[in-house]
């Protein structure tokens, strides 16, 4: 499963940088997901769990960032049972402030069934990212 999305952000890629790498405030903008870091020090190396979803239903998502690269770029690999395969946070300055780039190359889960039912499934998963993109877009643009 390869997913690519961005939003348009009139805010400096330092701004956007920071709240997108505030791990525990992406429960702010992140739709239905709480983060809690396992390691204080941000960077290569650094923990990170989320669970999306509601009450006791939604899926643990065990990441170790991989590439850190301030204000522009930070890499994950998702490392649970259920959500594995890599993510990447980009910060693109422009001349109005920023492109944020949303990339997640993950491994679907069932096997065949999660392949077949992928196509099904997508269109609902991408509409609600980016909804979090332009939440997280408002976050960072309302502290210029």
């Amino acid at each position: 499963m390869k997913l690519t999305l961005q939003v348009d952000v009139a805010a400096p890629p330092e701004l956007v940088w920071e709240v997108v790498t505030d791990w525990v405030g992406q429960g702010e903008w992140m739709m239905a997901t709480t983060v809690r870091v396992l390691d204080d020090e941000p960077g290569v190396g650094q923990r990170i769990e989320a669970f999306t979803g509601v009450g006791r239903l939604g899926v643990w998502d065990a990441m170790t960032v991989t590439r850190w690269d301030p204000p522009r770029r930070v890499d994950v690999v998702h490392t649970g049972r259920v959500i594995r395969g890599t993510g990447v946070f980009e910060v693109v300055p422009t001349d109005s402030g920023s492109v944020f780039v949303w990339s997640e190359d993950l491994e679907i889960p069932l096997g065949a069934i999660g392949r077949a039912g992928w196509p099904l499934v997508r269109p609902a998963f991408a509409s609600a990212v980016q909804a979090s993109l332009r939440k997280m877009a408002a976050i960072a643009e309302s502290r210029v």
